[in-house]
């Protein structure tokens, strides 16, 4: 089963400052003493970066956030899982999601039986799932080790961890903006939101947290609020707090930012954050 420490990194922007940027990444974050780096799968397919980063590192566990069903062959999957498991074993976490066809449960379904049924397989208790939706919550807490949303709120996480159970991995993937000034802040927390607001699955999840069609439609600061974290350093740390209370086992910081501001803040949150 994917045992995930209390908080994890991940990062936009950083790939087209240089072609080793996340491995560069995955090491500060394993000597900073994160457990885990998150490397965005997006429209493509990051299987070889994957392998790159947990080679060019010791111990820090590195899990893909996500691949994308409808892109990435599950046998190519299955694969890069086994060559990995047999000089690192334990830690690529194989996140998947990105099923946007007109079935996507049923799209998951069949990728899963898949990697169940072809050999090599990816076991379930070695797989996350991008989750948000009641239905895909079940098939993470079913057929995979756990679920990774995104933009959500500490009271969504509470719902989540009643559907997947005490037993399921849980990790929430969060924007953190370390700046004070509110509309400097928002409009940094917003971009983020720009476009995922439009997708259907995100905003049938927002919706269902609340949120009017017209709070979504103008990133209003209350929608805004509610599933970023911005502030000060001790203003953002209580806010991930909550959603540890709330029932996250991992909070993944997603920070963006120059390298000299992204190393300042990586440091500052695991003085803060980890034991």
């Amino acid at each position: 089963m994917v045992t995930l420490g209390p908080i994890g990194i991940a990062a936009s922007g950083l790939a087209a400052d240089h072609p080793d940027a996340q491995i560069d990444l995955a090491r500060k974050a394993e000597a900073a003493g994160y457990s885990t780096v998150w490397l965005a799968g997006g429209q493509g397919n990051n299987l070889p970066a994957i392998d790159r980063v947990v080679r060019a590192t010791e111990h820090i566990q590195v899990a893909s956030g996500i691949l994308s069903v409808d892109v990435v062959p599950a046998r190519e999957v299955a694969q890069s899982y086994t060559d990995l498991e047999k000089s690192a074993p334990g830690r690529f976490v194989v996140g998947l999601g990105g099923a946007h066809g007109p079935r996507p449960l049923r799209t998951l379904n069949s990728y899963l039986d898949d990697l169940d049924t072809e050999a090599p397989v990816v076991p379930a208790a070695s797989r996350v799932l991008a989750a948000l939706g009641p239905a895909v919550l079940a098939l993470a807490r079913d057929r995979a080790a756990g679920a990774y949303p995104y933009l959500v709120t500490p009271e969504y996480v509470e719902g989540a961890r009643a559907t997947l159970g005490p037993g399921a991995a849980l990790a929430v993937l969060l924007t953190v903006v370390p700046e004070s000034d509110p509309a400097t802040a928002r409009a940094a927390a917003a971009e983020g939101l720009r476009f995922l607001r439009t997708v259907p699955g995100y905003h049938r999840n927002f919706l269902r947290m609340g949120f009017t069609d017209s709070e979504i439609a103008d990133l209003d600061a209350r929608f805004v609020d509610a599933v970023t974290a911005w502030g000060d350093l001790d203003t953002i740390v209580t806010r991930i707090r909550e959603y540890h209370t709330a029932g996250a086992d991992q909070v993944v910081l997603r920070l963006s930012g120059e390298a000299e501001f992204f190393d300042r803040w990586l440091h500052r949150f695991a003085e803060a954050l980890l034991p």
